[in-house]
């Protein structure tokens, strides 16, 4: 006969525990929308029915899933759908010794070339004028004195214009969760003689693409696009 399996007695979930829960479904049906301040908390303790110290646990667990953030007084404010994500890569990124930048850039390459793919397929004319705005000013900053902070935010605006014309929303947080780490990278690349002229002209050409309904062009461009910016990344690096 066999021996029964031992199993460890269940515990009763947590209070604070079932609070965020019930917190974060509120926020999933959008009854707590981004930029929406949670109730007080004494309103909370008498909601629940549970002492402060509940209440107290239950937001910051929510504020270290990055669900939450903390506000002026004392309050807290729901965050951008995307900020949990954002907070868990960048996390990784730090925490994972062998997470690289080829990694990145393989990442962004699985992700940014269907991307543009989609784009070409699903755009309307006002994701083509936020390509369109993005890639002047890049231009623009390279003519005031080569600000690096402004090209890199314009280049990242583009990327994200390709990723919100694809329609997917999970697309578009995906690729807003990318960008801080991404950012880190492009201030390596544009200290790379030529790079930043070159990244104009790419995204100039990945646009032209996606406007004129073609997949697979706008996937070859973007691929290219990634591919010349990892290898200046490479060199940036070697010489830092």
């Amino acid at each position: 006969m066999e021996t029964p399996a031992s199993y460890q007695p269940l515990e009763r979930r947590k209070v604070y525990a079932q609070i965020a829960e019930q917190l974060l479904g509120q926020i999933g049906s959008r009854a707590l929308k981004p930029g929406d301040a949670l109730p007080p908390e004494r309103e909370l303790t008498e909601s629940f029915g549970v002492g402060r110290s509940s209440i107290r646990e239950a937001l910051r667990m929510l504020e270290s899933q990055g669900v939450i953030t903390a506000a002026n007084g004392g309050t807290f404010v729901v965050a951008d759908a995307a900020n949990p994500l954002n907070s868990s890569l960048r996390l990784l990124f730090t925490l994972d010794e062998r997470a690289g930048m080829h990694d990145l850039f393989e990442l962004r390459r699985i992700l940014e070339c269907e991307a543009a793919a989609l784009a070409a397929e699903r755009h309307a004319e006002v994701h083509l004028e936020q390509m369109d705005a993005a890639v002047e000013e890049m231009a623009a900053a390279l003519a005031d004195s080569g600000r690096g902070d402004r090209f890199i935010e314009a280049d990242l605006s583009f990327h994200l214009a390709v990723a919100e014309a694809t329609g997917n929303r999970l697309v578009l947080h995906s690729m807003q969760a990318v960008r801080d780490v991404v950012r880190r990278a492009l201030l390596t690349v544009f200290r790379i003689p030529r790079s930043p002229e070159r990244a104009v002209g790419e995204h100039r050409e990945i646009r032209a693409a996606i406007a004129a309904g073609d997949p697979e062009l706008a996937r070859q461009q973007m691929r290219a696009h990634l591919v010349r910016v990892e290898t200046d990344v490479d060199q940036g690096v070697g010489h830092d």
